[in-house]
């Protein structure tokens, strides 16, 4: 009893830990500046209808839910940070959509078994520390037959190496934790959801990021909007040589995947892995009933 006491003390502490990362910085203007688009994208590649039950997991500030909803669905936007919820609302009322905002642990989804007719992320679920928790929640409350569709950074993709740049600066991830990036690899995927979906379609895709002139300038953005790269800043505080080599390694980083034109705004293309899946009928509600 004690030991179960203690691990969910863990738990919720971790995530509180996540909750508060993504609270720090302005992620939701981060989403709407550099990649607006790419909630829409996934919508399109699931092929929600109008009235289909759709739940977007890890929604921040509703960047798939919200095209969601212009499709003419009934949207549920979960995420752990219900501060990002206020710029969904606002964006919502904008476009002329209702949804609901419901907070949620990803790996702990507040919802019936089999409640959705679409389950969908876009950059969401990818960062639940837990990966087979997750997939599981995803099959768990989709119904059978029903879409799983998911937009991921891939591993070698810019965002994927940032998460490597910064690993070595990190504080150590706690047990069982494993690197979102991960979840922009097909196989891992696949190894995740196992003989629980099926029709896999998979593409590894690429968005263009115009925002920045100089390296700098994305160093500077990122140490001011993006939550995990801020935690991982404050986790350095009062080591300067560390800062420093922080900053010289993500610099390098966002060069080598920049190509400059004179006085134009370098282009940076980021990678993504969009992937679509149906549930099976057969689906059990985890990948060890599923066999």
């Amino acid at each position: 009893m004690n030991d179960h006491k203690d691990a969910a003390a863990a738990d919720h502490a971790l995530k509180e830990k996540h909750r508060a990362m993504w609270a720090q910085g302005d992620y939701p203007a981060l989403a709407s500046e550099l990649i607006p688009n790419l909630g829409a994208i996934l919508v399109e590649a699931c092929g929600l209808r109008p009235r289909q039950r759709v739940l977007d997991v890890g929604a921040g500030a509703g960047n798939a839910a919200i095209p969601a909803a212009l499709m003419g669905a009934e949207v549920v936007a979960s995420d752990l940070t219900p501060e990002m919820f206020d710029a969904g609302r606002r964006e919502a009322a904008d476009r002329g959509v209702e949804l609901e905002w419901i907070e949620g642990d990803a790996e702990a989804l507040p919802f019936p078994d089999n409640e959705f007719d679409a389950v969908i992320s876009c950059l969401g679920v990818m960062f639940a520390p837990h990966h087979q928790a997750g997939a599981d929640e995803l099959v768990r409350v989709c119904k059978p037959g029903g879409t799983i569709g998911l937009l991921n950074w891939t591993p070698e993709g810019f965002i994927g190496q940032m998460f490597k740049t910064m690993k070595p600066f990190s504080p150590p991830p706690p047990p069982g934790a494993q690197p979102p990036p991960l979840w922009g690899s097909e196989d891992h995927i696949r190894e995740l959801f196992g003989d629980r979906i099926a029709d896999i379609q998979a593409r590894k895709q690429t968005v263009t990021v115009t925002s920045f002139h100089e390296p700098d300038d994305f160093l500077r953005y990122f140490k001011s909007h993006y939550g995990p790269t801020i935690s991982v800043y404050k986790s350095l505080a009062g080591d300067a040589d560390k800062v420093k080599a922080l900053d010289t390694a993500l610099t390098e980083l966002a060069d080598a995947f920049s190509d400059a034109h004179g006085d134009a705004p370098s282009q940076m293309d980021w990678e993504y892995l969009l992937l679509t899946a149906r549930k099976t009928r057969e689906a059990g509600q985890s990948h060890k009933q599923a066999g």
